[in-house]
């Protein structure tokens, strides 16, 4: 009996141990516990179709998107300022981005972010550490709800991102991947050998460089309000600004009150007496109030003002919106103007304070500017004039700026090439600076320009036409139906190769100013890797090499004292018959071969690869002169038909 009980005690826990299966292994800890940097994760959470119904072309089917973008402080140090770049594939419309805004300086809410865009916190932009806040996860990240419309991508397929990554200086991100089909997630680490480092224990961003910075520094603070001063400042060596013109956004409801230095594009404070800031500022006096739009245009004021205790009188302010690089004039590369800005509930505490977003600035024949995001940095340090030391101010923001490219934007102005061994005049490409909205004829867009002779330069392109066709006939050139259209462009400069001897080489610099209003202190900067360590001199401006870039390739050259000003276009002699006359300053420069042996005169190296006026990158040809050796001896009978035809044109 109990050796009965005994076996089949045995052949139980026999049994069991044979069928025994290990535990499973536990699940891995997901990437937002075990990453040690900067947790990134994009969940698409809803999408929907709508109008207008498109059956017949699905790519371009509007749907309804709502996303949620998180940013999160697993690193050992406080993340300041954080910016996120979302790579947008679907011709995305986004519409409103909870607890951020758009940083890239190109696009505002609502708007496109097709190509991408990049995100920054706000009005909290700095993430605090689990160590610091003990784990509380609403200091330590940001999460940001995001809606707009996507094109093309329906249910089942999800409209996702092509990748995430933190955009912060100093911290690197592997590609993002995908879980599941709905969520995008990346851990970015601290970069070891980053080129600019913070220590941890600063408590401001330090101050960033940039072709131009605007500071934001509040001076003075109340319960309703604060002063601001806001400085402009241009620190590249070819950018510039003419009749600048400043625009942000107004996140709180502000409202500006007064300005000194400056002044806005429109004076109304409709918006405030029938919105939210008339029935909290019931007693205040609106009609004092100088603009309540959500984005102001502020435009610098006049040099008379300069003085005016009422209106101006603050130091670099009143120039007429020109702000020169420092190369130029140092003490003229600065603009600045003082703000008193009105804050609405939940803000009412001198302590509460919070710069504008979707800084803009732009000029009227200058670079493009695309702005970063105002990043709080150490207090501004104002100078005193009694050499004492001056002010600080109560907080600061720094936005920085700099020069681009904006994709489809045309240019401002444009270049044409002559050289003494060709009589023809290569002149600015058609449509150099755009022709959309501007050609009220028949004419060709994509045609080439048509050669012209010397004296067609200084006459308006309506008035061009026989000379330019004329000159095609003579010379057995073809003449295209339709012509092409204008450059229209405002300013045109001529390169012209004067000479080759031996020792040197000369070329002809002319400026035409089409429009009808002037250009003080202009500038114009060539470069060409072969000819600027020839540069001599400009006999008729100031010119000096400059170095762009690390690279010495530029000649900079502007107007003697008192010859700095390119006249505006005016009426010719007779107005009635004579065509109108544009502003013209000329020079001829020299170079010497000693420099540079090989350097080929006739060929294309002694002919600028990029031209630049005021700052503005100028739209050259895309051919050059060549010598035509073989051309018939007609030169007396040209110059006899050409000054027929300019005798009818008078």
């Amino acid at each position: 009996m109990h050796s009965t009980i005994f076996f089949f005690l045995f052949l139980f826990l026999f049994t069991t141990t044979l069928t025994a299966q290990p535990p499973p292994a536990p699940a891995p800890a997901p990437l937002s516990k075990t990453c040690n940097g900067i947790y990134l994760s994009y969940t698409y959470t809803s999408g929907a179709k709508i109008p207008p119904e498109l059956k017949s072309d699905p790519e371009k089917q509007p749907y309804r998107f709502k996303s949620t973008l998180l940013v999160l402080n697993n690193a050992a140090d406080e993340l300041k300022s954080w910016r996120v770049f979302v790579g947008f594939q679907h011709d995305e419309y986004l519409v409103s981005a909870s607890n951020a805004v758009i940083a890239d300086g190109l696009a505002t809410l609502p708007g496109p972010v097709g190509n991408g865009t990049v995100l920054a916190g706000f009005p909290n932009a700095d993430l605090k550490t689990a160590i610091e806040t003990a784990g509380d996860l609403s200091q330590m990240s940001a999460r940001v709800v995001l809606v707009g419309t996507e094109f093309g991508v329906g249910e089942p397929d999800v409209p996702m991102p092509d990748d995430i990554s933190l955009d912060n200086e100093g911290w690197l991100c592997p590609s993002a991947t995908i879980q599941g089909s709905r969520v995008m997630e990346v851990c970015c680490t601290k970069d070891p050998n980053p080129i600019t480092t913070t220590p941890p224990q600063d408590e401001y961003l330090p101050h960033q460089t940039g072709d131009l910075t605007i500071m934001y520094d509040v001076i003075r603070t109340y319960e309703s309000n604060y002063w601001a001063s806001v400085t402009i400042e241009n620190h590249s060596p070819l950018g510039r600004l003419d009749n600048w013109n400043l625009t942000w956004d107004w996140m709180r409801d502000e409202f500006i009150g007064d300005i000194k230095g400056a002044y806005p594009f429109t004076r109304d404070s409709s918006s405030c007496i029938f919105g939210p800031q008339g029935s909290f500022y019931q007693n205040m006096d609106f009609s004092n109030v100088l603009n309540c739009e959500r984005r102001p245009t502020i435009m610098d004021l006049p040099l008379e003002m300069t003085n005016n205790t009422q209106l101006g009188n603050i130091p670099f302010c009143c120039r007429n919106g020109t702000i020169l690089p420092p190369t130029i004039d140092p003490s003229k590369s600065k603009s600045a103007f003082q703000i008193q800005v009105y804050k609405m509930p939940p803000d009412i505490n001198r302590s509460e304070l919070i710069p504008p977003q979707n800084f803009k600035i732009s000029g009227r024949l200058n670079p493009d500017y695309k702005c970063g995001p105002p990043v709080r940095v150490s207090p501004s340090q104002f100078s005193d004039p009694s050499g004492l030391p001056g002010p600080t101010s109560v907080s600061s923001w720094q936005v920085v700026c700099n020069i681009t490219q904006v994709l489809g934007l045309a240019p401002k102005c444009c270049v044409s090439f002559s050289a003494y061994y060709n009589e023809s005049i290569i002149p600015c490409p058609t449509c150099a600076c755009g022709c959309q909205g501007k050609s009220p004829g028949a004419c060709s867009a994509t045609s080439p320009a048509l050669l012209l002779p010397s004296q067609a330069l200084l006459v308006p392109f309506e008035n061009r036409t026989a000379l330019a066709t004329a000159w095609a006939s003579i010379n057995h050139r073809n003449i295209p139906k339709p012509l092409p259209c204008s450059d229209h462009c405002g300013v045109s400069i001529n390169w012209h190769l004067l000479t080759d001897n031996r020792g040197g080489w000369s070329a002809r610099l002319t400026l035409f100013n089409w429009e009808d209003s002037a250009f003080p202190d202009w500038f114009v900067a060539v470069q060409n890797d072969y000819f600027t360590p020839g540069f001599e001199k400009a006999y008729s401006f100031n010119g000096t090499t400059l170095e762009v870039n690390g690279k010495n390739n530029t000649v900079l050259m502007q107007g003697l004292p008192g010859l700095n000003y390119l006249m505006g276009e005016v009426d010719g002699v007779n107005p009635g018959k004579d065509p109108r006359v544009p502003g013209k300053q000329q020079s001829v420069i020299s170079f010497t071969k000693k420099n540079t042996p090989r350097i080929k005169v006739e060929g294309r190296d002694a002919f600028p690869t990029k031209v630049f006026f005021n700052g503005e990158e100028c739209a050259l040809p895309g051919i050059f002169p060549t010598n035509d050796s073989d051309r018939k001896n007609s030169k007396g009978l040209l110059l006899i038909v050409v000054a027929i035809i300019v005798l009818m044109l008078m």
